[in-house]
Formats: structure tokens, C-alpha cells, sequence
């Protein structure tokens, strides 16, 4: 299979051109224009396929040979936005915590946007937040945009639940940046944050300790979404800077 005439064969060009202007910091000539469910079914087919071969390729001893998805994985940085895109998702249904996190790690320096590193949340990530929380720690401190914002979107998603700890709240408020996505996702994770964990989060509000767009951005998230009530929506309001 040679995975980009896939992709090619998936396109829809009204939907590159909807892409296009959700993306504007990608090269509308990269995209090819593909629906994410498409891409996802895609991507699972392939780890089911790798999967199988692996097996077949252990049984008959080859066990240094490359599979396709490999060299696939390898062959970076890609050209297409929608490559990059079925990476990432590619990488999410890796179902080996040691191979699915050297493949993020290699796969991060190359994230330029906010759909593909978005698209990136490996299930397996669940199954191990102990090992993986120092990683997480030290994506956040990146001074690349992406991979700062990946770090945020994953303490986001693993640990604002039962694994919540009081100290995880302050690791984004280090982040200096005006990089317009990274303090979007730093809104989004406080937003996240109050609607999961009210009584610790609302004190970083309350004192102002995110910069005056970020704050507002915060309050604006929080107050459109479901799980914060009409009370704290009110009180939120009155904290805009």
C-alpha cells in the first residue's frame, strides 16, 4: 500500500478548502483535504495490518525487517498536512507505552500546528501517569509552541480527574509566551480546570496570576461551557480584567 495514494483517494476538496481556513498556519497547498473519521479509520487499519505482520514476520524470524508502517513513521518530516495528521493518529492507537512514546517524542519536533498535535492522545498514556508525568513536565517547558501546548493538552486530559494534585495547576503559569495557540490552550486547560477542580483552580482567577488576555480567554471558556454553573458563571464575570 503506498499510504499517501490513500490518502489521495480519501480527498475532498470542499473540505481541504474548510481545513484550509481552520488552519491558517499551514500551507493550503499541503493539505489535501481529508475528514478526520476518514483518517482515523485509515490510521487503525494500518496498526491492525502492522500488527498482523509483526506477528507473521517474528514467526518466520525476521524480526529487524521494517514494516511499512515503520518506514512510514520514519520518513519525516512530511509533506502533506494530512500525513502528518494520520501520524499522529496513527501514533494514538499504539498500544505499547515504550514505542507510543518514542514515536510522540520523535514525532513532536515536527507538529506545526494545533489540529495535528490536538489529534495526538494516545489511550495507552492512561495506563501509565506515573512514568509518564515527568515527560509531560518537561513537553510543558518546551520553548517550542507545539510541544508546550501538547504537554498542557495532556495534563489537561490525564490529570485534572482522580489524579488530580494541587502543584499540577501551576506548571502552564511558568509559560511566558505570546504565541496565540499556546495561550489558547492555557485558557483552555484553567477553563477545563474550573469546571473539574473549582476550589483549587478559582484562586489563580481570583489573584490574577494569568496575563490580562489569558485570564479573559479563561473566563470566556469557562462560561460557555455546561459544567460550570450559573453562579460560577456570574462570579466569573465579575473577575474579567
Amino acid at each position: 500500500m503506498d499510504i499517501t495514494q490513500e490518502l489521495f483517494k480519501l480527498q475532498d476538496i470542499e473540505y481541504r478548502d474548510f481545513t484550509a481556513k481552520l488552519n491558517p498556519t499551514v500551507d493550503p497547498e499541503t493539505i489535501i483535504g481529508i475528514r478526520v473519521p476518514a483518517i482515523r479509520k485509515l490510521a487503525k487499519e494500518l496498526v491492525r495490518e502492522d500488527k498482523e505482520n509483526r506477528k507473521l514476520r517474528q514467526k518466520d524470524g525476521a524480526y529487524d525487517s521494517k514494516s511499512e508502517l515503520d518506514v512510514f513513521l520514519a520518513s519525516l518530516p512530511h509533506p502533506y498536512f494530512d500525513e502528518n495528521m494520520l501520524h499522529g493518529l496513527i501514533v494514538a492507537e499504539l498500544r505499547d507505552y515504550e514505542r507510543c512514546l518514542m514515536e510522540v517524542e520523535r514525532f513532536l519536533p515536527y507538529i506545526d500546528n494545533w489540529a495535528v498535535g490536538d489529534s495526538m492522545t494516545p489511550k495507552v498514556f492512561q495506563k501509565h501517569k506515573a512514568e509518564l508525568l515527568p515527560v509531560i513536565k518537561k513537553w510543558i517547558q518546551s520553548p517550542e509552541t507545539y510541544t508546550s501546548r501538547y504537554g498542557i493538552r495532556m495534563l489537561m486530559t490525564i490529570y485534572l480527574d482522580e489524579d488530580f494534585e494541587r502543584e499540577y495547576l501551576d506548571l502552564p503559569l511558568a509559560i511566558e509566551t505570546e504565541e496565540y495557540y499556546l495561550r489558547m490552550m492555557i485558557a483552555w486547560f484553567y477553563a477545563t480546570a474550573l469546571a473539574k477542580q473549582w476550589d483549587a483552580t478559582i484562586p489563580i482567577i481570583e489573584a490574577g496570576r494569568l496575563e490580562r488576555w489569558t485570564h479573559n480567554k479563561t473566563i470566556q471558556k469557562a462560561r460557555e461551557s455546561f459544567r460550570i454553573t450559573a453562579e460560577q458563571k456570574e462570579y466569573l464575570k465579575s473577575l474579567k480584567r
